[in-house]
This record gives C-alpha cells, sequence and structure tokens, in this order.
C-alpha cells in the first residue's frame, strides 16, 4: 500500500479522475460505515461500484475506446458520493 500525502485536509468534492482518487472513494465509505454514517448496504453499493470504475480504469489501458464507458461510471459513482455525503451532513451537524 502507497501512502497518499494530504496534509491532514480532506478535499472538498475532488473529482474523480484517477485510480488514487477513486481509492479515497472506498477509504471515505469504509470510515463512514465504521462510524455508522452509513448503511451497509450503502457502502457495499459503494464498494461494488469503486471495483467496477477499477477494473475499467485497468481495461482502459489496453482498449482507449472504452474511456467512455469509464467516464459514465466515474459520472455515477460522483454522484452516488454526493448524495452519500448529503445523507450523512445531518448526522455531522447534529452531534
Amino acid at each position: 500500500m502507497r501512502v497518499i500525502e494530504g496534509g491532514g485536509q480532506r478535499r472538498q468534492d475532488e473529482p474523480l479522475v484517477s485510480r488514487d482518487a477513486v481509492a479515497r472513494v472506498l477509504m471515505e465509505a469504509g470510515v463512514d460505515l465504521l462510524l455508522r454514517r452509513i448503511t451497509p448496504t450503502r457502502a457495499a453499493e459503494i464498494e461494488r461500484r469503486v471495483d467496477r470504475v477499477l477494473d475499467l480504469f485497468d481495461r482502459v489501458d489496453a482498449a482507449p475506446l472504452l474511456m467512455p464507458v469509464l467516464q459514465r461510471h466515474l459520472d455515477e459513482l460522483e454522484v452516488l458520493m454526493r448524495e452519500t455525503r448529503q445523507v450523512r451532513a445531518p448526522a455531522r451537524r447534529g452531534g
């Protein structure tokens, strides 16, 4: 595992344009699950989509024509994460 330098600050609405950014989504979901800010069902869906996107990154390396498919899945993952952040936000404010 490689350490990702971040300076302790969470990136707000980081665009999902790299494998590292997608991996951070998975870590974020894991933390949210441990802190019970999201359900196991939502965490599993995020994990499933992250796995699919990471697989597509590998496939695009060999077949660049798949880039539109990868972009569609990245966009869908961004939407899911935006919804997830909105769902968990009230819990953070309350306590």
